[in-house]
């Protein structure tokens, strides 16, 4: 019991820092693919000091695919989405996170499906619905449907490290030092430029990381991810300050979202 409470608590501190990952990426004011290789890159000089080295050389191909897919895909597709989105829509739109989480868990994890489950991801997915639709007829958006692959590619990610027997920050290392690297020729071709972002995004991805890696190895993955999805309250209330518009689409997306996450953390 103390060990899932300490699970819990881990990823309720999560959903706070990521909640704050949305305003940071759309305040970028460069290239977004440099943005994310020298983000990944910061995160995981700052990881250094906490790493294995014998951990490192005994995980290191699945670090390869976890920052393939959790870092190179996901951030590509999350800061050029932001910068095509809002900061709103970025928050609530990656919360499709849960389903992702719930699907993926049960095929490779083995974690129970139950028809409850199944209804409050259908009420998460409503949500996330309500927040690209507006409450108008379905309108692909680029930018939209960049956000909407995030969490797939997180959740991918997220499988591969339930499954590797590693310290979280070694993961979270790992996932980061090859994202950069994967990051980086794109960074080159686009053109690098530093911005402080970056370091400030940096910190979000290795302290996050460690907190979601160390929460998942004391919970079942689809419990964490729907512990962490009320995140974009936090974003919602920055971008109100910063003066962007919040909409009854917007909040009615984000209620369902809610009721969703917390009939699955009951579950």
């Amino acid at each position: 019991m103390r060990r899932k409470s300490e699970g819990v608590l881990l990823a309720l501190t999560g959903m706070l820092l990521y909640g704050l990952e949305p305003v940071v990426i759309k305040a970028n004011p460069t290239n977004p693919i440099s943005f994310a290789f020298f983000s990944a890159f910061a995160a995981s000089l700052i990881l250094i000091p906490t790493v294995n080295l014998q951990e490192v050389k005994a995980t290191w191909k699945r670090g390869a695919l976890i920052g393939f897919f959790g870092t190179f895909l996901a951030y590509l597709s999350y800061s050029i989405g932001a910068r095509l989105s809002t900061v709103v829509n970025a928050a609530l739109i990656t919360r499709a996170e849960v389903l992702f989480s719930f699907i993926l868990a049960s095929i490779f994890l083995e974690e129970k499906i139950t028809r409850r489950r199944a209804f409050y991801s259908l009420l998460v997915l409503s949500g996330v619905a309500m927040v690209i639709t507006q409450g108008k007829g379905l309108e692909v958006r680029v930018g939209d449907l960049l956000l909407l692959l995030v969490p797939l590619f997180w959740q991918i990610g997220h499988v591969i490290a339930k499954k590797t027997n590693a310290n979280p920050q070694t993961i979270a290392f790992l996932r980061n030092s090859f994202g950069s690297l994967y990051l980086l020729p794109l960074a080159l071709v686009t053109g690098l430029e530093f911005t402080p972002y970056s370091v400030a995004e940096g910190f979000i991805i290795a302290v996050g990381q460690l907190i979601w890696y160390a929460s998942i190895r004391r919970i079942d993955l689809s419990l964490a991810t729907a512990i962490i999805t009320p995140a974009p309250a936090v974003a919602i209330a920055i971008a109100l300050l910063m003066g962007e518009p919040v909409t009854v689409w917007h909040l009615l997306g984000f209620a369902l979202t809610i009721l969703g996450t917390l009939g699955l953390s009951r579950e």
